[in-house]
Order: structure tokens, then C-alpha cells, then sequence
């Protein structure tokens, strides 16, 4: 059974493997990985998760028997980073997909974005995604539009959050 984990240094190894397996590139959303990031080593690791529970955004790591399988980031702000990224970004390592795991912690997270008392999140993904189209349409989202960006045209959907 998953569970969603805030990032730890205890997972080190288990997170270089499913980061090694999604390849060259930092397309990894839900990880809050940056071009700047040092992972490979313990104290560049160590850093990074340290500065992962900032003030504009609640990362969890998807993990299951000791692998890391995947990441969820809730996002609040800067306002202009939401617009482009959206509320809520996920993303599951390519030999765990297939598993429902996205559709899952995207549940899980919703009732944290209903306690920061947002009253709808935004979720984008680019509009070729179809899993993650899927993934989104299942949790509820509403397709608001496809956009053109500078990456590339991306779908957009918004979830409405019940008060609770």
C-alpha cells in the first residue's frame, strides 16, 4: 500500500533511482526539482529537501516498500508560478505507471488544498498528456481551455473544493 511521505534524506537512494529512471532532463513534477538542485551527493540532497517545505507549496514523495515512486507538490504561490504550473503537479516514474498511483495521491492532496482554504485548485499538463488528462478528469477537473505557451500547448482544468 502507497503512502504519502514528506521528502526525507532517509530516502536518498530510493529517490536517485526513480530520478535515474525518468532520464535526462528535470521533468519530474511533484518533486520541486530545479536546474540548480545538487541531489547526487548526501549534503546536496540533504539541502535540497530542506528547502522543499517552503512557505508556497506542500511536497509529498509516493512511496511504497522503501521506493520512491512518484511526487505530489500542492502550490499557494508566487501567483504568477501557479498560473503557469497550477495548484496541484504530480508525476509517477514511468515503471510504476499504469497503477492508478497519480489518481490516488491526487485525492489525498485535495483535502490539504480544502485546510489552506483554497475554494478551487488549477491543475495543468501539457495537452498531449493524455494520462495525466485522465488522471485530472477522473479527480474532477474541468477543462478550461487549451493554451498555447512558450513550452507548447498545455491543458487546463480546475477542480472545485467542497468546504469543509
Amino acid at each position: 500500500m502507497p503512502e504519502l511521505l514528506a521528502p526525507t534524506v532517509r530516502l536518498h537512494r530510493p529517490w536517485l533511482a526513480a530520478h535515474r529512471e525518468w532520464g535526462p532532463g528535470l521533468h519530474e513534477d511533484g518533486f520541486g526539482l530545479s536546474a540548480s538542485d545538487q541531489v547526487d551527493s548526501p549534503a546536496g540532497f540533504a539541502a535540497w529537501v530542506a528547502s522543499l517545505p517552503g512557505a508556497h507549496a506542500v511536497c509529498r514523495w509516493l512511496v511504497e516498500d522503501g521506493q520512491v515512486l512518484g511526487g505530489i507538490a500542492l502550490r499557494t504561490g508566487p501567483a504568477e508560478y501557479v498560473e503557469w504550473a497550477g495548484h496541484l503537479g504530480f508525476g509517477i516514474r514511468p515503471s510504476a505507471r499504469g497503477r492508478g498511483l497519480a489518481s490516488w495521491a491526487l485525492r489525498q492532496m485535495l483535502p490539504e488544498a480544502r485546510r489552506l482554504e483554497l475554494p478551487r485548485v488549477l491543475l495543468v499538463c501539457a495537452a498531449e498528456n493524455l494520462a495525466s488528462a485522465r488522471t485530472i478528469e477522473r479527480a474532477g477537473g474541468v477543462l478550461e481551455e487549451v493554451r498555447q505557451t512558450g513550452h507548447g500547448p498545455v491543458r487546463r482544468y480546475w477542480i472545485t473544493l467542497e468546504v469543509l
